[in-house]
């Protein structure tokens, strides 16, 4: 069961991140400027985020105690592209989806009109 909870984190994160200011996380940069130790990066030795680390990128009510860039993984990237094109043709059947790609747009969907929902108060 964790590993299903874990990808459906790393999902909502990859939305939110998509949404926020990208360009203060770019790899390059944060190593250069020596910050991937101070946002406990994911890719280095430093990627011990304990349940009590102090929290390092957050957006709205989704927070992380590492890296984003790191936490977010190519499949919940892929999701979340899929999850795009489905709704630029129309948000179609769902019946004729993987059942993978069925719980992820629920997710993103539930995503979306919770920030729909905070833009309009």
């Amino acid at each position: 069961m964790r590993v299903e909870r874990d990808r459906k984190k790393k999902l909502i994160v990859a939305f939110h991140f998509q949404l926020g200011n990208k360009a203060a996380w770019k790899c390059d940069i944060c190593r250069k400027s020596g910050l991937e130790r101070k946002r406990r990066c994911g890719w280095g030795e430093h990627n011990a985020g304990a349940a009590d680390s102090p929290i390092v990128w957050g957006r709205g009510r989704v927070s992380l105690t590492t890296c984003p860039t790191s936490h977010i993984t190519g499949e919940s990237l892929a999701l979340l592209e899929e999850f795009h094109v489905w709704k630029l043709l129309g948000a179609g059947n769902v019946y004729d989806l993987p059942a993978r790609l069925v719980e992820a747009i629920f997710v993103l969907e539930n995503e979306l009109r919770i920030e729909r929902n905070d833009g309009q108060k």
